[in-house]
């Protein structure tokens, strides 16, 4: 049997403690994109040459370096229900296309699930750490180290003038793709947003769901990463990145200092409004939780809302999501039934919080 632990908790453990500017930048993200030399990229290799990979990669963690990372668990994709890899999606733990589409698929997790590894997704190996608020250099710094280790181990593919190649063009160079996801509901609601998103996708950054290329961006989370990894060192890569979301913050900031100022009593009435909604609602689509749950976060982040802590709600984040939902009540859902479960799992957190029973 599979080791579960990680789609039976929805908040990882690396979300527990805080982080800089937490209250705009929910999580920091580094992923490396390796393939191993003389083996197929995963879309063309064999079964047998996909086991052969995930052998040569698992047996990396026999590596005693890898323990200052904490224990690692791996787990085969072949081994899991299709409700546990949903959880894991959910949970930013695996890809949606290591879930749906790979060949002898496996993910690498550490305890605390600050860090994954993917092996035979579109590349045979990414590295993937995760950190709470804005501590992108963090993320890197510890995603190059599990990197080095694992170059010790196997070969890579490498060319001279290219860098590492890549499954996708895109990717090519450095392999590196770093990421913030950030709540940006003052810039949504002051209209700025789009001005904002324009000028990051100038230079060489882009915007993305909350579960990456081709998600759509609910609950004012943005995630923004590097779109260039060919021609710019991991490090200018890194830069880029934080000081484009340094000015990001700044202009959420003033964004919220605005609405607080001159629209405090509008800036209440929906953020209580949400709260009332969230405390009493029978029935919550998905896309109504996140936006309800935005604006409770704002209202938290505000000063506004003293009753919930912004870990409450990274929790309800993951447990509205209808693979978590139906892994919590234990059974398939219909849309309708994930709607109608979803608002008693956030009016039952909700009023516990404020010291109530539902």
């Amino acid at each position: 049997m599979p080791n579960l632990r990680f789609t039976e908790q929805p908040l990882s453990e690396w979300m527990s403690s805080g982080g800089k500017d937490s209250d705009i930048v929910i999580s920091s993200r580094v992923r490396i994109a390796r393939n191993l030399l003389h083996a197929p990229f995963p879309m063309l290799a064999t079964s047998e040459q996909s086991e052969d990979v995930l052998r040569k990669l698992q047996d990396v963690l026999d590596d005693e370096r890898i323990e200052d990372f904490g224990k690692i668990y791996p787990i085969l994709l072949d081994d899991l229900e299709d409700l546990d890899k949903k959880v894991l999606v959910e949970k930013h733990l695996i890809s949606p296309s290591l879930a749906n589409e790979s060949k002898s698929g496996a993910v690498f997790i550490s305890e605390n699930e600050s860090l994954s590894i993917m092996v035979n997704e579109e590349d045979h190996l990414r590295i993937q750490c995760l950190y709470p608020g804005f501590q992108v250099q963090e993320a890197w710094e510890r995603a190059t180290s599990v990197d080095d280790i694992f170059e010790d181990h196997v070969d890579y593919a490498f060319d001279d003038n290219r860098g590492f190649l890549t499954s996708c063009p895109t990717n090519v160079g450095t392999g590196l793709r770093a990421s913030v996801m950030m709540h940006l509901p003052a810039l949504v609601l002051t209209g700025q947003i789009n001005r904002i998103l324009s000028a990051v996708s100038q230079v060489g950054l882009t915007v993305r769901g909350i579960y990456g290329e081709g998600s759509e961006a609910m609950g004012n989370l943005f995630q923004i990463s590097n779109q260039i990894t060919l021609g710019q060192s991991e490090d200018e890569i890194i830069e880029n990145l934080y000081s484009v979301v340094l000015q990001i913050i700044d202009h959420e900031k003033t964004a919220r200092e605005t609405l607080l100022t001159e629209s405090h009593l509008r800036m209440v009435d929906r953020v209580m409004r949400s709260y009332g909604i969230l405390s009493h609602a029978a029935i919550m689509e998905s896309k109504e939780a996140a936006q309800r749950l935005s604006d409770v976060r704002l209202g938290v982040d505000l000063g506004l809302i003293d009753t919930l802590s912004p870990q409450v709600l990274n929790e309800l984040n993951v447990m509205t999501q209808p693979g978590f939902l139906q892994k919590i009540f234990s059974e398939n859902m219909s849309p309708g039934e994930r709607d109608m479960y979803r608002a008693k799992l956030i009016r039952d957190k909700v009023n516990v919080n404020n010291g109530k029973e539902n």
